[in-house]
């Protein structure tokens, strides 16, 4: 019973498959035509009236990044307040602009505190990068509220936000910029690629030539011209190759019909989930904000000896995952280490359940039941101990249980 969210039903294959079928008979298959296709049905969507696709989410965050940094004359050094519970794209595009990442705290949600945020800001500071955690908004208004405040831009890190609504509308409208990701295991998946919104159409002018190796034309619009010079370009920025293709764009086509339908059933889930688990103090619930419709990208639980319960978990043929581990463990965000004390007890104790289109109500009840004895046992274990489990005790403890 793996944690992963990606599930194709069979009459969807076919539909990806004509879409890219498409692509073929025609010969197009990179930036044009599928790419711009998409691009209108999220406008529609979303009602953001700016989208770009790209190759990937991470792309779309160091472009976010680049383009703010060159077009509002950010320094080397500058400072962007970001979460430590995030996948590490998020944060390693502030870095490859050389500017500092400062860690804010998070919530109950798992998402950005903004209490912890205002004591982090400095006159240096540029930015906040805000992660819409497994779907949910957190209190994502008090935070644009300090944004606008203090004049910070506002990044919105929406890898897990596809389809999430809060008071009936698409999160991060009122952001700066707001990157998707549609990667194999989102809510949205295709085998790779993402978008980016910038509020400013300036900058939506700008990503579409920085995300081409930073030329002013791309070949899909070149070769439909009727102009007798649409081979000639210039070259106005030192771009990248961070675009999308029309392959992807097609499956996303495809994808987008049965978002809200997939994210529904995740709800579903999430809503199983909870009723599992009421009345068991041991299991902390990552709470849902009010108004907030989420994606339910992940069903997040909070539990003591989480690493033991997993080893355990495994052996039932149950695969949970771990979103994310604090980033000031890692060597390029050391410095921050300790700075977090919420972010990183929590990182210790999370639990992503399985929350995809394959699982039955009975899977369901199966994975919650396990987990509840599995807590119950493993705090038993704990206990016998005389604390937390050495690696050894860890392992004899998985022999026992197996």
């Amino acid at each position: 019973m793996p944690g992963i969210n990606l599930f194709v039903p069979t009459f969807r294959v076919k539909e990806c498959l004509a879409e890219i079928e498409k692509c073929l008979e025609i010969g197009w298959t990179g930036l044009g035509f599928k790419t711009v296709e998409f691009e209108e049905q999220w406008k529609a969507y979303t009602g953001l009236p700016h989208v770009h696709f790209l190759n990937s989410a991470t792309a779309g965050l160091h472009l976010a990044v680049k383009i703010m940094k060159d077009h509002f004359k950010w320094s080397d050094g500058d400072e962007i307040i970001s979460t430590p519970i995030t996948f590490v794209s998020t944060n390693h595009a502030i870095l490859y602009e050389g500017m500092k990442v400062v860690f804010a705290d998070v919530d109950e949600h798992l998402c950005l505190d903004p209490e912890s945020i205002e004591a982090r800001i400095t006159p240096r500071t540029r930015a906040v990068m805000f992660v819409g955690m497994g779907g949910n908004v957190g209190q994502y208004e008090r935070v644009t509220e300090i944004c606008k405040s203090h004049g910070l831009k506002l990044i919105v890190d929406a890898a897990h936000l596809a389809g999430t609504r809060y008071r009936g509308q698409t999160p991060g409208r009122d952001a700066d910029a707001v990157v998707y990701s549609y990667q194999a295991v989102k809510n949205l998946p295709t085998g790779d690629s993402g978008a980016i919104y910038f509020a400013d159409p300036e900058l939506d002018r700008i990503v579409r030539q920085q995300s081409w190796l930073g030329i002013d034309k791309d070949t899909y619009s070149r070769t439909h011209s009727q102009d007798s010079y649409k081979w000639y370009y210039e070259v106005p920025y030192l771009g990248y190759k961070y675009h999308g293709n029309s392959i992807m764009a097609a499956i996303a086509l495809v994808q987008l019909r049965y978002l809200d339908q997939d994210n529904a059933y995740r709800r579903q889930i999430a809503k199983w989930y909870d009723e599992i688990f009421t009345g068991h103090d041991e299991i902390g619930l990552i709470p849902v904000v009010e108004a907030c419709e989420s994606s339910r990208h992940l069903y997040q639980v909070a539990i003591d000896n989480r690493d033991e319960a997993i080893l355990a978990l495994n052996n039932m043929d149950i695969f949970p995952g771990v979103h994310y581990r604090d980033n000031t463990e890692y060597e390029h965000y050391r410095y921050a280490h300790g700075t977090c004390p919420r972010a990183h007890r929590m990182s210790n104790r999370i639990l992503s359940l399985p929350c995809h289109l394959r699982l039955t109500h009975a899977d369901v009840i199966k994975v919650g039941e396990s987990v509840i004895a599995t807590v119950k046992r493993t705090s038993g274990v704990e206990k016998a101990f005389g604390g937390r489990p050495s690696p050894a005790d860890a392992t004899r403890m998985r022999i026992v249980q197996g």
